[in-house]
């Protein structure tokens, strides 16, 4: 019998996008086994691939072309995507993600830990809003600022002093949110996994400053910056809270978003939901997730570990597929897990040429589907339920 396998993966960072990673894994099942039937699923967590997810999942989706500047302050083609009315959604949604219009791979290998800036996120909003849209959902991974969001809330009519970027900061005596643009009648919807607040030692500075470029000695005082902008703002907008779980995500964005009247989501539950992945595991032989790397943090809401509390429920085996897997990682909760380091000898020879590797991990599981050989490094046998 046919067997169905739903292929749920998240990107791998800096290497291929979901809807890529998926599509090479189904090329290389369907060598072995030609006759499965596989269903594309691209997962995302509002980091990078999050458009593309919904690009892949969405009938009728639409990219729409826009030029923005750039986390650098240079004008930059980026997009923004625009999902057609559903039935139980009758209007047209935009999804915006932070990662094209303001991401921390737009900078390549420079940092720019004062001057990078969202201006370019809020431009690409406003465009969804001019638009028409009547929701947003917004992705809010890989940033390449600690702007507080500063920049997004002037590129949609805030109106305050000072230079762009965390540098800027502290010269704010004043938000001007009089032209500012608001959310759309049916809202925004940001999706992130982070659930930091924006101040103290698990903040926004602290934790993820120097990721974006920041020196130990320069964290107290972004974080005294941040600790200004968020009373500032918070005169401006009475709801801010730079306590509430995600106000530190993308280097504050999540305040931002939060005060401006966005909702923060888990983002991984959210996508799986508006991907309508629990209507695909229904009958599924088996689901294949995974992401560029696993390892302990993975459990904490990542998309890997939010494919398999669904699949788990669904009753449905679950394989992972990683660029490479951690000696902290716990693979327990998988049939099979295999490892594109592993296979291609290494994690840079991986990084170099992810599809031929997760092509090549693909015909590993499709063989390895009713065979119930001995485990071998990195790849546990599985036994798919067959329809």
């Amino acid at each position: 019998m046919t067997a169905t396998v739903v292929l749920a993966l998240d990107s791998f960072k800096g290497s291929i996008t979901a809807a890529g990673a998926c599509d090479a894994l189904a090329a290389g099942w369907r060598e072995t086994d030609p006759d499965a039937r596989l269903v594309a699923r691209p997962m995302a967590d509002g980091g990078e691939g999050t458009r593309d997810a919904f690009a892949a999942a969405v009938p009728g989706a639409r990219r729409m072309p826009v030029v923005v500047t750039g986390p650098a302050g240079r004008d930059i083609p980026a997009e923004w995507m625009l999902l057609p009315p559903a039935p139980d959604a009758p209007s047209s949604t935009g999804v915006v993600e932070l990662a094209g219009t303001s991401g921390i791979e737009l900078l390549g290998e420079t940092r720019l830990p004062f001057d990078a800036h969202t201006v370019g996120f809020g431009q690409a909003i406003a465009a969804a809003l001019d638009h028409g849209v009547s929701r947003l959902i917004l992705g809010i991974g890989s940033s390449a600022s600690t702007d507080g969001g500063s920049g997004m809330l002037r590129a949609l009519g805030a109106r305050f002093p000072g230079a762009l970027g965390l540098r800027g900061l502290r010269a704010v005596t004043a938000v001007d949110v009089a032209e500012m643009r608001m959310p759309p009648p049916g809202g925004a919807l940001v999706l992130s996994d982070v659930t930091n607040p924006l101040l103290g030692p698990t903040g926004a500075a602290a934790v993820f400053g120097a990721q974006k470029g920041l020196a130990p000695g320069d964290v107290a005082d972004a974080d005294a910056a941040l600790r200004h902008w968020s009373e500032i703002l918070a005169a401006a907008l009475p709801d801010a809270d730079a306590a509430a779980a995600g106000a530190g995500a993308a280097g504050g964005t999540g305040f931002a978003l939060q005060a401006w009247g966005a909702r923060l989501v888990s983002g991984s539950a959210e996508v799986a939901d508006l991907v309508r992945l629990p209507k695909a595991l229904a009958g599924a032989s088996l689901v294949v997730t995974g992401e560029g790397s696993f390892d302990a943090q993975s459990a904490a809401g990542k998309a890997p570990a939010q494919v398999a509390a669904l699949a788990a429920a669904a009753g449905v085996p679950i394989a992972l597929v990683a660029g490479r897997i951690a000696p902290d990682a716990d693979t327990s909760s998988f049939a099979a897990s295999v490892s594109l380091a592993a296979l291609a000898g290494s994690a840079e020879a991986a990084r170099s040429d992810p599809e031929r590797w997760l092509r090549a991990a693909g015909r590993l599981l499709a063989e390895r589907g009713g065979d119930p050989a001995p485990p071998a490094e990195d790849i546990r046998s599985i036994r798919p339920r067959r329809d």
